[in-house]
């Protein structure tokens, strides 16, 4: 008798662990979807992010955006939260995005052109998901902060 147990607890601990994989798998990273700025110092005419999956637990980040000049611009990156350098499409080259979750809310983002850091931006989700913060620090060649500045996106329909 006590073999049957031992071996239908080993099928239950196995369909546990199948079941919370595919579930960590198929889960959503709730900042997925549009987000349009509602403000910044200055505020451009438009400026539109979207985030959508890249591969397994990964994801794409694309900006568009169009200046009080009209101008328009659109550039892109890709992470799978880890830290490490990943290049940037439609920007100078060079530059480079690195990607890292602080949290479940917060992720810091070091932006990098020929190595050195450029930028330090931290994207916090709000607690109802409908709303993205971003601190940007740029900083100069010496290391040294020359701006901080702040904008706020919120989730579009």
């Amino acid at each position: 008798m006590k073999r049957i147990f031992v071996g239908s607890l080993g099928i239950v601990a196995a369909v546990a662990l199948v079941i919370s994989t595919v579930s960590a798998q198929t889960h959503t990273n709730p900042r997925f979807g549009k987000w349009k700025m509602k403000s910044e110092d200055p505020a451009p005419a438009s400026n539109v992010m979207t985030y959508e999956p890249f591969g397994d637990k990964g994801m794409k980040v694309t900006v568009e955006a169009v200046n009080a000049k009209g101008e328009k611009t659109m550039w892109w990156y890709t992470t799978n939260f880890d830290g490490k350098d990943m290049p940037m499409t439609g920007q100078a080259a060079g530059q480079t995005s690195a990607v890292s979750r602080i949290n479940e809310n917060i992720n810091e983002i070091i932006g990098k052109r020929d190595g050195r850091i450029t930028q330090k931006l931290y994207n916090v989700l709000s607690t109802d998901t409908n709303t993205i913060g971003n601190l940007y620090m740029n900083y100069d060649a010496t290391g040294k902060v020359t701006r901080v500045t702040t904008a706020t996106y919120e989730r579009m329909p």
